[in-house]
């Protein structure tokens, strides 16, 4: 069995995300899959402000929304400059069989993203 390297889990996040957006009818104007390239997604929506949204995969099921504070400062200064809105989507990601276990390629696994918090 095949451990999903840190690369594959967050485009497994992107894409758990990206079709939430979708069934949202957001248009991606960027996308940026690259492991610590922010924002992941830029979104467009006739009438509404641009809406950066950061992806980050985690082990963490309990928690998933849990991110750096002082980075997200940085990265909000950014946005406002910007005028864009911040949304983040914390996507838990964990083996079924054992959340102590690592992500196998093509086994089962587990999902936790309810909604994106939305920071500005």
């Amino acid at each position: 069995m095949q451990i999903l390297t840190a690369q594959e889990l967050h485009n497994l996040a992107m894409n758990i995300v990206g079709e939430k957006l979708t069934e949202m009818g957001y248009e991606f104007q960027a996308i940026n899959s690259q492991l610590k390239r922010h924002p992941q997604f830029v979104l467009f929506k006739k009438g509404e402000p641009t809406i950066f949204v950061l992806v980050k995969a985690t082990k963490n099921l309990q928690n998933p929304n849990e991110y750096d504070t002082i980075w997200m400062e940085t990265f909000l200064n950014h946005a406002k400059k910007q005028n864009a809105k911040v949304w983040f989507a914390g996507v838990g990601i964990a083996n079924a069989e054992s959340v102590e276990s690592p992500v196998f390629k093509d086994q089962p696994y587990y999902v936790a993203f309810e909604d994106f918090l939305k920071l500005l």
